[in-house]
């Protein structure tokens, strides 16, 4: 057991050290600032406040202004840490299947005016008003979930959506760079399972799922309790059979409307599981299900005939909730037919796991401060954001070898289940095992700054927020916006009779 204990711990090691190494040949320029810059991150005592603040942590030993001139001047080669990311070792769901999750996470910046591209990001439980859009930079996240309760999740992509984007082809194709990578990767191969990927109900579970088709995923993602879906067409023989005069044929069956119990029909699978949580979770499913697609809003410019995209719809009921609340059912679409009982129980499970990815986001924000700098550049944000997931990473590879540091008042963690914050708590002691590539700082002396009593006499660009459409138009405000005016008609019209 010890000799085996042992192999685990250099195995472990190897792993974070080389990932150190080539996150550090990912940067390419003041690759020392930034490197250490993230080694602050990870070694500082207590939640991250401020930029400034790092660099005061004995693993920086540079000094603020490096700090600075390292996120606004430096460079990352992002490509080559995406790759980077996709290559460390992932967790698996039960056989061995990849299950990833799709989530936007806001970066607010309301009073920031002078900061581009900023869009309205939805945020939810901010005062009396639950649902605001505030101003800031939204930036969609995959990561791929851990199997039973957990707050880890390995962090794969992160891409900051601009002002108009569409979030469908979005996320479609920034998943499908990801399955790509992790294809060339190794870490999906001809004959494994189909990679599962679970989406909140913000997206357009079919039009992902038929946009991704070629690629071996499988989409799973909720659904309104609204909605309406069509069963699949009757059969030639079957139409006839029901209308002898004959007719055109229909594109579409019945309805299946979720709020109508009377129009579901017989489920084609039932399961019952015990919960400790919920009770009894009663999950249904309905074969061969689809949207009736119209030619509008993102099937406006579909050339040919709207496709039929067919699922299983799935009925997830539970008996109670632990806080008391109204137990509503939680309706689920998968993009794949013929679902057995197994099939079922493995969609809904992996849908109740994708709130891990909430636990990332408060890890990130509240702990290793990723939305605590108030940068004017997007570009210096997007970089300050990868070096939070390359210390996110670090964090998930030193998992078997950190120590539980834990505070009196603390429960003792059983072994490999510290939670992110205490395998923070002793990264400093790891990292000296590790090394680090960053050189030694060169004796420099601090420049002279703005003259003392001087003004900045450049007043800074302001923007104004989500002023770009979907379609990539710049909008425009009238005229009589910005005078609070409305435009005199130059000629008269006649009477109205």
């Amino acid at each position: 057991m010890s000799l085996l204990h042992d192999a685990v711990h250099v195995e472990s090691l190897t792993v974070l050290s080389r990932f150190r190494t080539d996150f550090y040949d990912c940067l390419t320029s003041r690759a020392d600032a930034l490197f250490e810059l993230a080694d602050a991150v990870l070694c500082t005592d207590g939640p991250v406040r401020s930029l400034v603040d790092l660099a005061l942590a004995p693993e920086h030993r540079r000094g603020h202004g490096s700090l600075y001139a390292g996120l606004n001047c430096g460079g990352l080669d992002v490509a080559r840490l995406r790759r980077t990311l996709a290559g460390v070792p992932l967790p698996r769901a039960a056989g061995g299947r990849l299950v990833l999750a799709v989530d936007v996470s806001p970066w607010l910046r309301p009073d920031a005016g002078t900061v581009p591209d900023r869009s309205f990001c939805h945020t939810y439980g901010r005062g009396s008003a639950k649902h605001q859009m505030m101003p800031g930079w939204p930036y969609s996240v995959v990561v791929a979930l851990e199997t039973g309760r957990t707050s880890w999740s390995a962090l794969l992509d992160a891409v900051r959506l601009t002002p108009g984007a569409d979030l469908a082809a979005t996320t479609t194709a920034q998943v499908r760079e990801v399955v790509e990578r992790l294809i060339v990767a190794g870490q999906w191969a001809e004959g494994d399972p189909d990679i599962l990927i679970v989406l909140d109900a913000g997206y357009d579970a079919p039009r992902i799922a038929y946009l991704l088709s070629g690629l071996p995923v499988e989409i799973l993602g909720r659904t309104r309790s609204d909605r309406v879906m069509r069963r699949p067409a009757p059969s030639r023989e079957e139409f006839f059979l029901a209308h002898p005069k004959g007719g055109r044929l229909p594109k579409h069956g019945g309805e299946f409307v979720f709020g109508d119990s009377n129009t579901w029909g017989q489920e084609q699978a039932v399961t019952v599981t015990d919960t400790r949580l919920y009770g009894k979770a009663t999950a249904q499913a309905w074969d061969r299900l689809h949207p009736r697609l119209t030619q509008r809003a993102a099937w406006l410019d579909h050339d040919g005939p709207l496709p039929v995209i067919e699922g299983t719809v799935i009925r997830l009921a539970v008996e109670h909730l632990p806080s008391g609340g109204v137990n509503k059912p939680v309706w689920l679409w998968w993009s794949r037919t013929g679902a057995t009982a197994a099939d079922v129980d493995r969609c809904w499970q992996a849908f109740l796991r994708r709130f891990d990815i909430e636990h990332t986001f408060r890890m990130l924000k509240q702990t290793l401060g990723w939305t605590r700098p108030r940068l004017r550049d997007s570009a210096a944000a997007d970089r300050w954001t990868w070096l939070i997931i390359a210390a996110h990473t670090q964090l998930r590879l030193a998992r078997p070898l950190a120590t539980d540091l834990r505070r009196p008042w603390e429960k003792p963690a059983p072994p490999h289940k510290l939670t992110p914050a205490r395998v923070r708590r002793g990264f400093r002691n790891l990292r000296t095992t590790t090394g680090s590539p960053a050189g030694a700082p060169k004796p420099t002396r601090p420049g002279p700054g703005r003259p003392p009593g001087s003004k900045n006499r450049r007043a800074a660009t302001r923007h104004d927020v989500g002023r770009v459409l979907a379609t990539g138009e710049t909008y425009q405000r009238p005229a009589h916006h910005k005078t609070g005016t409305k435009p005199r008609r130059t000629t008269k019209e006649p009477p109205r009779r």
